[in-house]
């Protein structure tokens, strides 16, 4: 865009604003140029400056610095605690007990008085026959009749405002670092400049014209239109980012993924987060001595600490499941089933708590059905693992159901969250048989998403089951960092404005 294509796009608060930095010999604050050109409020100044900045007819600079003052004047005629502690130890004769603070100084500034002392260097502390001893040090003897550097700071800081560039910085960082004594607040000053462009424009007859940016309803009833002299519209000018509002991208893709398995016919379900550790380990035929239920893996509550369990007769065939196998080949674990343990109340480690729960209410077929909802497990929190996350889950249960049906239902929604290469390999977990491990292909490489297999009968029999359950869990969060190219599970939970405007919606 030359010189003559800008002059005449030029809107009438842009040409009065460079009208006014020409007056004002180039140069000038924000509030010198509305006072010189006659605004009608200060905001008309920096939007027109934003926009000749994008023309090249102007240059806007920032400078900004710190501003101290005292927060409590009364904090510093009081004094310091550790001024009152070296008053105390000077006349006794540099050497005190702790009793002798305590008796002569208010009982909340004794503790920051020692923690002051100790960091200027002013004092040291030794125990001796089991009393606290305070001695000054030679800093702390030759403060007791001047004025430490803080002190002198503040007392500056008390006849008014001092500039970040005024001040020791150590000092006033130490002084920061105390509550109720110093505040600050930062002072950004603007400067808008002419560049050559805009001394050009100025050059070429620049006039300030009140122009019609927008045609109205009224211009046109009225016949107004005709009278009025439309400003110019380029589309190469710039315009600042507009982002229009979105749900957090893990939002949509929940819902993504629950619009592909309602599709699928499925219907979806839920249970509450506390569950007794009979639902969540012992129905899965999960033994009681496995390494899962350890605290070190599971979070355990203390109130309640333990939930009652609600049908005796599941409880019992379930028990006879784990000591001998119950009515199945199986011979169980061959331990003493223990009812206590199985009470106890935690955050359950997995959503198959929802499956279970759903198959000792609905034990015949058709069930279709699936969850996705939070699960929780004691781990280490870094960039692939969190103590809190969210879990895919789903089940199949009819007459005829298969492993192969169960590798095609797995393919059909992997295949419709857009991966097309999907493989299966054996895997181990201890409610189903045979297992797998699901991979997908995603930018070259293979990568593990969940996990299914189908329910043994160890865990069916009980609830009445006479039909193959299809089961399989996945990971909601990975899922959402390979579809938004995330590194970092943690970025998924962080509040990060940029990353959720700049997100894409599809």
């Amino acid at each position: 865009m030359n010189s003559a294509e800008i002059l005449a796009g030029l809107s009438a608060n842009e040409s009065r604003l460079l009208l006014s930095l020409d007056c004002l010999n180039g140069k000038a604050t924000p509030e010198q140029v509305f006072e010189e050109g006659d605004f009608a409020q200060l905001v008309e100044v920096m939007n027109a400056g934003s926009w000749l900045q994008a023309k090249g007819a102007v240059i806007i600079s920032e400078i900004s610095r710190k501003i101290y003052s005292i927060k409590d004047e009364s904090i510093i005629e009081r004094g310091l605690p550790e001024r009152k502690a070296i008053n105390i130890l000077s006349s006794k004769g540099g050497v005190a007990d702790m009793n002798d603070l305590a008796a002569q100084m208010p009982k909340d500034e004794i503790s920051i008085a020692l923690g002051w002392l100790r960091r200027k260097g002013l004092a040291t502390i030794s125990k001796k026959d089991g009393k606290t001893i305070l001695h000054l040090t030679d800093s702390g003897i030759a403060s007791v009749d001047k004025q430490t550097p803080d002190e002198l700071l503040l007392e500056q800081l008390l006849r008014g405002e001092m500039s970040e560039d005024l001040v020791d910085k150590n000092i006033i960082a130490a002084l920061r670092s105390r509550q109720d004594l110093v505040d600050e607040k930062v002072i950004v000053t603007r400067t808008i400049e002419l560049t050559d462009l805009g001394r050009e424009i100025i050059s070429m007859g620049l006039e300030v014209k009140d122009e019609v940016a927008q045609l109205t309803p009224e211009l046109i009833q009225t016949g107004k239109w005709k009278d009025v002299e439309f400003r110019r519209y380029d589309v190469r000018t710039f315009a600042p980012a507009i982002y229009p509002g979105k749900k957090h991208p893990l939002t949509r893709i929940a819902d993504e993924i629950r619009s592909i398995f309602v599709d699928m016919g499925f219907t979806e379900i839920d249970e509450e987060y506390v569950q007794p550790a009979f639902w969540n380990m012992d129905a899965l035929f999960t033994p009681q001595d496995h390494p899962a239920r350890e605290l070190q893996d599971t979070f355990y509550l203390k109130h309640p600490c333990r939930i009652d369990l609600e049908d005796e007769e599941i409880i019992e065939r379930v028990c006879a499941m784990h000591e001998t196998g119950g009515d199945t080949e199986s011979r169980g674990w061959g331990y003493e089933w223990c009812r206590e343990e199985s009470e106890k109340a935690l955050l359950r480690t997995h959503t198959t708590v929802n499956t279970i729960r759903y198959l000792w209410n609905n034990p015949n077929p058709p069930v279709k059905v699936f969850s996705l909802s939070k699960v929780f497990r004691k781990e280490a929190i870094d960039a692939t693992h969190l103590p809190e996350f969210t879990q895919v889950e789903g089940i199949v249960m009819e007459e005829g159901a298969s492993f192969d049906m169960l590798c095609g239902i797995i393919k059909e929604f992997y295949h419709r969250m857009g991966f097309k290469n999907v493989r299966f390999r054996p895997g181990y977990f201890p409610y189903v048989e045979p297992g797998l491990e699901v991979e997908v292909e995603f930018k070259g490489s293979w990568l593990e998403l969940g996990g299914a297999g189908v329910f043994r009968p160890e865990v069916t029999a009980p609830f009445g089951v006479d039909y193959p359950v299809l089961a399989w869990g996945m990971g909601f969060e990975r899922l959402a960092m390979l579809r938004w190219g995330l590194k970092d599970l943690r970025d998924l939970y962080v509040s990060d404005v940029d990353m959720l405007r700049t997100s894409p919606i599809l």
